[in-house]
């Protein structure tokens, strides 16, 4: 297993932006797909977007496509959230998280994923 820590989060202004970051220690982190997934009070945890490990097969929910990018640098072994033009919806706590498979479909599952981040909050307010 890696160790997942995620960073960046905070109070933005709904249109704002943030980016997150997240770190990854332990086995070799091109081997594994990342994810990001949310949960806002009294909701269950969503997907929301997730990139395999060849860095350019990417799947997202529709509520975020064309404003969240995400992204990754082997190098850093980083993952990395891009959000744009925010929403008041947007509020959750944001869990980025580690899969040894591949993800080869949009019907991303947080069963897919072994490890998890503690979570990092984000808060649009109106």
């Amino acid at each position: 297993q890696v160790q997942v820590r995620e960073s960046g989060g905070g109070l933005v202004q709904a249109g704002g932006s943030l980016r997150l970051s997240c770190a990854v220690s332990g086995r070799a982190f091109s081997s594994y797909a990342m994810g990001w997934f949310r949960q806002a009070p009294g909701k269950e945890r969503e997907f929301v977007t997730a990139i395999d490990r060849t860095e350019t097969i990417t799947y997202y929910t529709e509520s975020v496509k064309g404003r969240f990018t995400i992204s990754r640098d082997n190098a850093k072994n980083t993952a990395y959230l891009q959000m744009n033009s925010l929403k008041p919806e947007d509020t959750a706590v944001y869990y980025c998280a580690a899969s040894p498979f591949r993800i080869t479909n949009s019907r991303v599952s947080g069963q897919q994923f072994r490890s998890w981040g503690q979570g990092t909050q984000v808060t649009v307010s109106s």
